[in-house]
């Protein structure tokens, strides 16, 4: 498979999930978030337009501010939530019912979003819904898609990471995203918000600090460490832990990675993963250092996997206390779950 299908595959299995301007009103969309009533969209922000906004896949100039916005990656409905505007279409998620997440239930419109495809995405849905910007910051976008996207509205691409192949961080996701929807200076402000929850966790855990975490991703049998350069990876770092130095999939050989101060097993339960012999037999689970995240479907699962200011501040407040737990040497005191 393609490195950008795998990730793409990677990025879908526990996220969201887990992808020249056209004017006109439409009293069917949603209205500006804020509130659940339906409506006709409100143009975002008050910044200066026009602005160009730069992406994996070049450059992309907005003449003015945007009312109708369609999100096509894994998690940007959330960012354009939390910066004041409803998309007017979104990708429906693979494994989590995102209508149900309960960190954006006061901005999500009664009906929910109307929906523009799944593991494809559905032109004519998109073209239907007259966007006059389509976002897929967090897609893993190719250039056929991206193409045939921005015949129909400007699009930005992926938000570049800061080494090649990485994710870019939700800081800088949410940075584009506010340059986009003249909503700067919001992002900003929101930025500065959720980095102060991670710094209360971590010095509220000062535990944390100089203990190794291996986060293992388990799709079909097989194991993935994720590390900072994907989201899901990179939120137990910002808590203060340091990350496995290796990433990426690991054979039968490699299993004795994970054996690190913690372990995070994403999409298999305690029974299911000691299944596996050598993993079984791993020190981090004999002694009661590792935490479970069984289900994508769950909302912890989810928040990770959205990444964004809005399901951060949930995530935080479900994993410090498990982690703590999981992190103070004591067996008896590790729930088996997140």
């Amino acid at each position: 498979m393609h490195r950008r299908s795998v990730l793409a595959a990677l990025a879908a299995s526990g996220a969201v999930v887990t992808l020249a301007a056209c004017g006109g009103e439409d009293d069917s969309a949603g209205a500006r978030s804020s509130a659940s009533s339906a409506g006709t969209p409100t143009a975002a922000g008050g910044g200066a337009f026009p602005v160009t906004v730069e992406h994996r896949l070049g450059s992309t100039r907005i003449t003015e501010a945007p009312a109708r916005v369609v999100t096509v990656g894994y998690n940007e409905q959330d960012f354009v939530l939390a910066l004041g505007l409803t998309p007017v279409g979104t990708r429906k998620t693979l494994s989590y019912d995102s209508a149900r997440r309960p960190w954006a239930q006061d901005l999500l419109p009664g009906g929910g979003i109307p929906e523009v495809g799944q593991a494809e995405l559905n032109l004519e849905a998109i073209a239907a819904l007259r966007p006059d910007l389509i976002i897929g910051a967090y897609s893993y976008m190719e250039q056929g898609t991206y193409d045939q996207l921005s015949a129909i509205a400007p699009t930005i691409a992926d938000v570049p990471g800061r080494t090649e192949g990485a994710a870019a961080t939700w800081q800088e996701e949410l940075r584009v995203i506010g340059e986009a929807l003249g909503e700067a200076e919001r992002a900003r402000a929101l930025t500065e918000q959720v980095e102060a929850e991670f710094q209360d966790a971590v010095e509220a855990n000062p535990g944390f600090s100089g203990k190794t975490i291996s986060v293992a991703l388990i799709i079909s049998g097989q194991y993935y460490l994720l590390g900072a350069g994907d989201p899901r990876g990179k939120f137990f770092q910002d808590l203060g832990f340091e990350g496995n130095p290796t990433e990426g999939e690991l054979s039968a050989e490699q299993i004795s990675l994970m054996d690190t101060d913690v372990l995070v097993v994403l999409g298999a339960g305690a029974e299911e993963f000691t299944a596996n012999g050598a993993a079984a037999a791993l020190a981090v689970v004999t002694e009661g250092r590792t935490v479970y995240v069984p289900a994508f479907e769950d909302d912890f699962a989810g928040a990770l996997g959205f990444s964004s200011p809005l399901s951060l501040p949930y995530a935080v407040e479900r994993a410090v206390p498990v982690l703590a737990a999981a992190a103070d040497g004591d067996a008896s005191t590790v729930p088996a779950t997140l």
